[in-house]
């Protein structure tokens, strides 16, 4: 059994009647009356367990955009059922509205939209569906709550999508396959061309120039087929926010674009993240073409753990069992501590075997704390900042030393940093 705000209001207006007869009958009376208007009303209300609920809708939806979900409700009894439905999200999945007003007229079913605008990325559930059926007087009724199974992954936004346009058309001209052709260096022979003033003299085939009595240079296709091997750091250091987001949400951006722009370049792309275990690894099957689509929704789920990272294990069990070369990119915070003890140990053996890159998301924070000096109070911050800056750069001198390419950018700046440094490798011949 529910009451209403009906019943509220009806007791309400008892309390005025106590002004013309004030006594304790009148207002015995007058509460004996709302409560039999009630019990009559509960009586009439059709049962809500006969009513079949059914869910509908999206099944994912992008960090920021909005979806629909639908509940069918489907009345097989003769009577029409009047009331309110509720179907309860959590929070972070931003239903709006929940609470709706319900007509299911006999024999029929109705369809109750309600839309959601998550604000957290993951996999937001459903919880129960709640139909509360009133009685003619609309005083009180029955309630039933059912369980509607419903899950909506929430994607990544993939905000630096915007910079995918720009580095596929410098990719195509790479590759040869726009109208500006650049000579780069490769491992693929392509054709001879003459010597024109500023190629480099390392390209000169001298065979095909004694042929032709003229100076005759090689070109190279860029290499294609490479592996590409990037590795999300999901331990505690990932989960210290940037901004508005959480370090691993701009760590994913920047392995999302680069795993676009790999996978149309024809490299075979593993991403790989994980702490002391891998928890998600999607790639290294021969056809890519939805390979950008399986990585977003299987990061979707992932969140930081308040574990340290395990570095060995992670290279050694993902890493080592490949016997070529491949480009590793390992994004992860620069923390001293994190970096010095877990993840320096294993470069130099990783170095030997494949490119190492180290990508690292910055804090812009500590840049303004650097800049203000104008209380005391600003001079201590500041000089925090300077030595958190110097700590930074210290492991990644350390890094550099070991063999190891090292992009240390902002948020927004290092997926298109760490894109444009896949295709300088790429035109130089270097992966």
């Amino acid at each position: 059994m529910t009451v209403t705000t009906r019943t509220t209001w009806a007791l309400l207006v008892g309390a005025v009647l106590l002004v013309w007869w004030p006594t304790t009958g009148t207002v015995a009376l007058w509460v004996l009356a709302v409560a039999v208007l009630a019990a009559i009303d509960v009586a009439l209300a059709p049962s809500p367990r006969r009513l079949r609920l059914e869910r509908t809708g999206a099944t994912q939806v992008r960090l920021g955009e909005s979806v629909s979900t639908d509940v069918l409700v489907t009345n097989p009894g003769r009577r029409t059922v009047r009331g309110r439905l509720r179907d309860a999200w959590p929070p972070s999945a931003g239903p709006s509205p929940d609470r709706h007003s319900l007509r299911v007229p006999g024999g029929e079913r109705v369809r109750v939209r309600t839309q959601l605008r998550p604000t957290r990325r993951g996999d937001r559930l459903a919880d129960r569906v709640t139909v509360r059926s009133l009685g003619p007087f609309g005083l009180a009724g029955r309630q039933r709550s059912t369980a509607v199974p419903g899950t909506v992954r929430v994607l990544h936004a993939f905000p630096s999508r915007r910079h995918l346009p720009s580095r596929l058309s410098r990719l195509r001209e790479i590759d040869g396959r726009s109208a500006v052709r650049r000579r780069g260096q490769g491992t693929e022979f392509d054709s001879l061309r003459d010597y024109v003033e500023g190629d480099d003299v390392r390209s000169i085939d001298w065979r095909a120039t004694a042929r032709r009595r003229s100076v005759v240079v090689r070109t190279w296709q860029p290499e294609q087929h490479r592996h590409v091997v990037i590795v999300i750091d999901t331990s505690r250091t990932s989960a210290g926010r940037v901004g508005d987001e959480p370090r691993l949400d701009a760590a994913m951006d920047a392995a999302l674009l680069l795993t676009a722009l790999a996978s149309r370049a024809h490299d075979r792309v593993d991403v790989v993240a994980g702490d002391q275990v891998v928890r998600v690894r999607v790639g290294g099957r021969p056809d890519q073409g939805t390979l950008l689509a399986d990585v977003v929704s299987a990061l979707a789920p992932v969140d930081a753990a308040l574990v340290e990272a395990d570095w060995t294990a992670l290279v050694s069990g993902l890493i080592g069992r490949g016997h070529h070369r491949a480009l590793v990119v390992l994004l992860t915070p620069l923390e001293p501590a994190a970096v010095e003890e877990g993840l320096l140990p294993v470069l130099p053996t990783l170095v030997r075997r494949h490119r190492v890159v180290v990508a690292s998301v910055s804090d812009p924070a500590v840049t303004a704390l650097r800049v203000a000096r104008d209380t005391a109070q600003d001079a201590y911050a500041a000089a925090a900042a300077e030595r958190t800056t110097a700590q930074r750069r210290r492991i990644a001198e350390a890094l550099e030393r070991v063999g190891v390419d090292v992009i240390d950018a902002d948020a927004d700046t290092l997926p298109p940093r760490l894109a444009d440094h896949y295709l300088r490798l790429k035109s130089e011949g270097l992966l």
